[in-house]
């Protein structure tokens, strides 16, 4: 094969598309860590008029083939609310995105990210940043550590190759972002128990499920907390009313009252934690697709999940408590709950939190104090056009 020239194309047919699709059921074949994503996922992700990403943002996607094979694949793709974010906070002006990207070989690798690019340059853009697929609230960040177990729901995976060939084509790392996993099953260390109590004591707070019969409502005072509290981090742009239409709708047959908590300080909400069961358990043996039976499985599954692992995706305390005693002793309430009901409710014991910031000091050092360990390691990297 290689003996055959490298052709880079736009992705531009219905038959592109699924090849642009299909790529990694080939590419991971023999990687007994990889996920398979459910297929109608990926085209709702990557199509404009199903994914509101594309409300502010446009992309073009790249397959790489040798004669008829395909052997890789590229998003280029930019953001313009990301464009309108403070230049020292990752995003900002000029700042465009590659991602999605696959790669048989280094040669393959190189070619998709010069052609991404180049698209990027035509649209006036001076820096790449990626991989980032496609937004940074989805799949941030290459797997550089953790390549020997599976993800959690909602995290990627990657060649280790990878890193190589991003690095190859003149990228320099800007920006770490963390897992930690813990064992569940074990009760956090008496200092942290300590807190717990202190804080149930204080009449001024209250540790409240999320109420699922009012998801609309709830889901708008999350999103106000969370836009918030990482409206300072790095890489942040805001999440619309539409994006948060739309990842509700997909989140909430993996939303479950006694895994969502929202703390509040004197009757007003402050904070919030979202746990989810490991969706990946469940999708693994379906190979992608729900048809003719996987409907149902995952159905029976979704009624009351059984399950390993609970990650915790989001977490936010609203800057004006950040850094303070308060903001850490909500943060312990929350997780100590929510362990509590994923080990009772739902068999789980294991816990990751993740993405974390490497510079997000305040849950960096709630995540040591816990006991857990970092077991995955995903880089985000840069480059001047």
């Amino acid at each position: 094969m290689a003996h055959q020239e490298l052709a880079i194309t736009p992705v531009t047919s219905k038959a592109d598309r699924k090849a642009f699709v299909d790529l990694p059921w080939r590419l991971y074949a023999d990687d007994p860590n990889w996920v398979p994503p459910l297929k109608d996922e990926v085209y709702s992700l990557i199509t404009p008029g199903k994914n509101p990403f594309f409300g502010h943002a446009e992309a073009q996607y790249f397959l790489a083939r040798r004669g008829s094979r395909v052997v890789g694949r590229v998003s280029a793709h930019l953001d313009h609310l990301a464009l309108t974010q403070p230049a020292e906070q990752g995003m900002g002006p000029g700042t465009g995105n590659f991602g999605l990207f696959e790669a048989e070989d280094a040669e393959t690798g190189a070619a998709l990210i010069a052609t991404a690019e180049e698209w990027l340059r035509g649209k006036g853009m001076t820096r790449a940043l990626g991989p980032i697929s496609l937004s940074i609230w989805e799949e941030p960040g290459l797997l550089v550590e953790g390549f020997d177990h599976r993800p959690t729901v909602m995290m990627g995976h990657a060649k280790p190759e990878y890193r190589a060939m991003v690095e190859s084509a003149g990228y320099q790392p800007v920006k770490q972002l963390k897992t930690y996993e813990l064992d569940i099953t074990q009760q956090f260390p008496p200092l942290i128990q300590r807190i717990v109590q202190s804080g149930e004591k204080n009449e001024r707070i209250r540790i409240r499920k999320v109420d699922k019969s009012r998801f609309d409502s709830e889901a708008a005072i999350i999103l106000n907390i969370l836009n918030d509290a990482w409206g300072n981090n790095w890489g942040f742009v805001p999440i619309t009313d539409e994006e948060v239409t739309h990842f509700g709708k997909q989140l909430k047959p993996i939303v479950f009252n006694d895994l969502i908590m929202i703390a509040e300080l004197e009757g007003e909400p402050v904070a919030f934690m979202m746990t989810l069961p490991d969706l990946n358990e469940a999708i693994e043996p379906l190979n992608g697709s729900l048809f003719p039976f996987g409907w149902a499985k995952l159905l029976w599954w979704l009624r009351k999940p059984k399950v390993r692992t609970m990650r915790v995706p989001l977490m936010g305390v609203v800057q004006r408590l950040q850094s303070s005693r308060m903001a850490s002793q909500l943060a312990f309430m929350m997780i100590e709950y929510i362990r509590r009901s994923a080990t009772a409710n739902y068999g789980a014991t294991r816990g990751e939190i993740g993405w974390v910031l490497d510079d997000n000091q305040g849950m960096n050092a709630i995540a040591d104090a816990i006991e857990s360990r970092v077991n995955k390691v995903y880089q985000i990297y840069e480059k001047t056009l």
